[in-house]
Order: C-alpha cells, then structure tokens, then sequence
C-alpha cells in the first residue's frame, strides 16, 4: 500500500488503469504508469465541439477514453477530408510533444468524448523528476510516429499508383 503523501487520487487511479489497458504502455510498471498517471488530467468535449483546429498552437497530447472523434484536414481546395476516426483507446496530437510545431490538422467530437490529455507542460515536469520514464514515452511516441508515417506511405502510394484507365 502506499504512504499517505503517495496516494493516488480516484482520478490518478482511474487514468493509471486507462494507461494499462493501452498498448502503448504494455512495457511500463506501475510506478511509471503511476508517475505518468499524476501529470495527465482529463477533458470532456461535446458532440461537435473541436479538440483543435489546423493551425492552432501545439501543446499537448491525447488518448480516446470514450466517444469519437475525427481528423480533418484541409484540401489544396480549402475543403475538410476526413483523415480518421479515433475510438477508445486512440491517441491524438502526440507531435506536439516533440515539436511543439501548430497542428497538423483539425479534431472534432462526433459524439460526447472524454480524452486524456498530457501537455508539453506537464511531459516537460516528468521528465524532470523521472528522465527514464520521459525516454521511454518519447521512444514509444516515436514509434508510433513511424508507424503512422509507414501508414500513410502505403496509402499515398496507393493514391499515386491508381490508373483508372
């Protein structure tokens, strides 16, 4: 059992078990999911309401805790594409994390979601009072990073390939 002062809250509790459940986090312990679990929080978001527009400042991360949302992006045309749809368990925004660079495309509820959310802010305090942890979730955000880049080569050369004749 923890001392007092180590406690986690019902909140801290309920979002380490939401990181277990992750994939993501398959090769974390519990005191690094516990650590991590202490610098997330938690926000809600109405249906139709954006998480961030294309464009906007970059500064934090998200995983799908319920609901759905949708990537658009904006064609050469202006026209919004829809990119993706994340369910429970999807992760959103993790450049942010590593660039801090305006978002790449536009995130908008299509029904009633609850996302948690890690900001540079709160990554950056991590990392400070725990240098392995930070490493090892820059590591798997990078992963991931890759693992979507592949995704969206494959597609694009699909795209590219596609003769109609």
């Amino acid at each position: 059992m923890l001392p007092e002062k180590n406690k986690l809250s019902d909140s801290e509790e309920e979002t380490r078990d939401f990181l277990i459940s992750l994939s993501l986090f398959d090769s974390f312990n519990v005191d690094e999911l516990t650590l991590l679990a202490r610098h997330m929080s938690y926000i809600q978001l109405q249906r139709s309401e954006f998480l961030f527009v294309e464009g906007d400042k970059g500064d934090f991360m998200g995983f799908v805790v319920h609901g759905v949302l949708e990537v658009l992006k904006k064609s050469a045309t202006g026209e919004n594409v829809l990119i993706a749809r994340l369910s429970k368990g999807s992760s959103i925004g993790e450049m942010a994390l590593i660039d801090k660079s305006p978002r790449s495309a536009t995130v908008i509820s299509r029904q009633p979601t609850t996302m948690l959310t890690l900001t540079s802010k709160g990554f950056d305090r991590l990392l400070e009072k725990s240098p392995t942890t930070g490493v090892k979730i820059i590591r798997k955000i990078a992963r991931l990073l890759s693992l979507n880049m592949r995704r969206t080569s494959s597609k694009l050369a699909d795209f590219i390939n596609y003769d109609p004749l």
